[in-house]
């Protein structure tokens, strides 16, 4: 993913301080995520996050501490996996696919206030040295949410997009992926660790974050 790791580095990985606004990009990022799922789930019938105490904006909650450091340091990691009882939908498939792709959909929104927010500091704040960080963590920030947003939908187990995808096959095979879905995560990391798709996403983070720019008149 270059294009996302050439404007990740643009926050100095040796400064304490700007190593600080790197975790606060991925709290922002995951925990937006996480609870967006938790959201959805709920509004469709399931309280198990609720009862879990996942519907939070507290980053705490929702972090596992390895995915919080591949995150940080490569920009590829994960946050702990919402929980999520499908019995409780009524149309238990769809309600899974809606409740994934609610994670997703909410990075996008993010990384649209984020842009918008940075189109203001550009136009309206005087220049200066802090606010040019401040710019640059916007933007930062919103092409973070726009990477885990994309690489959430790739259809590959546990990713969001798989869940997705496996909402639109008959019960029978929808079922048999169920059982083999624990091994997409091995699947993942090859992809991941051979930079398999990297030109793609690479291409696909750089297109959507233009797109998005133009939205906000930035």
């Amino acid at each position: 993913m270059g294009y996302l790791e050439n404007l990740w580095n643009a926050l100095d990985f040796g400064s304490l301080r700007d190593m600080v606004l790197r975790l606060v990009s991925v709290f922002l990022c995951l925990t937006v995520h996480e609870t967006c799922h938790g959201l959805a789930a709920l509004a469709l019938g399931d309280p198990t996050a609720k009862r879990a105490r996942r519907l939070s904006l507290n980053p705490l909650r929702h972090i596992d501490w390895f995915g919080l450091l591949m995150m940080v340091t490569v920009g590829f990691g994960w946050a702990k996996p919402v929980p999520v009882d499908p019995r409780y939908f009524r149309r238990p498939k769809q309600g899974m696919a809606l409740t994934a792709l609610a994670g997703p959909v909410s990075n996008f929104l993010l990384a649209l206030v984020l842009l918008f927010a940075g189109r203001l500091v550009y136009d309206y704040a005087p220049y200066s040295a802090a606010n040019q960080r401040l710019l640059t963590f916007l933007l930062t920030t919103a092409i973070l949410s726009l990477g885990l947003g994309l690489f959430n939908l790739i259809p590959i187990p546990p990713l969001d997009g798989s869940k997705v995808l496996f909402s639109l096959l008959p019960d029978r095979a929808y079922n048999t992926m169920l059982r083999y879905e624990r091994y997409g995560m091995l699947l993942l990391w090859a992809v991941v660790l051979l930079g398999v798709g990297d030109r793609w996403m690479s291409a696909a983070i750089q297109w959507t974050y233009e797109l998005f720019c133009r939205v906000v008149g930035f």
